[in-house]
């Protein structure tokens, strides 16, 4: 079989008063270099109007649930414009595995019935956009690697602690966001590798400290995928602001 070629999209976190033009040159690259395969790791809207550590608090004012799906919407279009230029043939598969900042939504309107039917993750649109939407921690196998948001180190559904820990746990290769840093490892026997993504936004973050801040921000490219192994090459949005900006 022909090895495949994956892009992994990590978190996003896109809210409207943050710079999201670096995905356009997120979708340029994909469309130049065509991946079989892109999977967006999940938080990809931040949806700060749902928050529920804001509440009572400050940073809570001035915060509408409206104006966080279309900031997503507008940011999704933008990244998925240069790929939808393509012809039909040649667009790769678009994977979307929900993250726990989307699960808000869901969450908000499980916990207020008054909210049934009038809000939900599906009116981020992500399947209209063209992604195959898997829910929040459900994992899915792409050519034999998995994916989820992160994968949970027992019943508590915590995210497991280290990218070692996760390659013993899924016994293969499996990729996850969620913790914003980088972390990649890989057996040196199966070649099965596990890899904690890190982020793809532009803007800091205030609760993860000046040290938390300083993390690799960027995109993976898996070449040579096949029965679940690959070869992975980090794409920093530094790179990308230089070729395509």
């Amino acid at each position: 079989m022909k090895p495949r070629t994956h892009m992994v999209i990590p978190d996003c976190q896109v809210r409207p008063d943050v710079d999201y033009s670096h995905l356009e040159w997120v979708g340029n690259y994909a469309a130049e270099k065509r991946p079989d395969t892109i999977v967006c790791i999940g938080d990809f809207a931040d949806m700060p109007s749902l928050s529920g550590y804001a509440v009572g608090k400050a940073e809570a004012e001035g915060k509408r649930y409206r104006a966080d799906i279309d900031a997503a919407g507008t940011a999704m279009h933008q990244m998925l414009r240069p790929i939808r230029k393509l012809h039909h043939n040649r667009r790769p598969r678009l994977v979307m595995t929900l993250g726990n900042h989307e699960e808000r939504i869901d969450r908000e309107a499980e916990a207020n019935p008054k909210w049934k039917g009038f809000l939900s993750s599906a009116d981020l649109g992500y399947k209209e956009a063209g992604w195959e939407v898997y829910p929040f921690l459900q994992p899915v196998s792409v050519d034999n690697i998995l994916y989820s948001h992160y994968f949970v180190s027992g019943a508590m559904g915590r995210p497991v602690s280290s990218a070692a820990a996760l390659l013993k746990r899924t016994q293969q290769s499996a990729v996850m966001g969620h913790v914003q840093t980088q972390e990649l490892v890989i057996h040196p026997y199966t070649q099965h590798f596990s890899l904690f993504a890190g982020i793809c936004y532009l803007h800091d973050e205030p609760y993860l400290t000046p040290q938390g801040n300083r993390t690799k921000r960027g995109v993976w490219v898996i070449h040579e995928v096949h029965d679940g192994t690959g070869d992975l090459m980090f794409v920093s949005l530094d790179f990308l602001k230089r070729k395509y900006s």
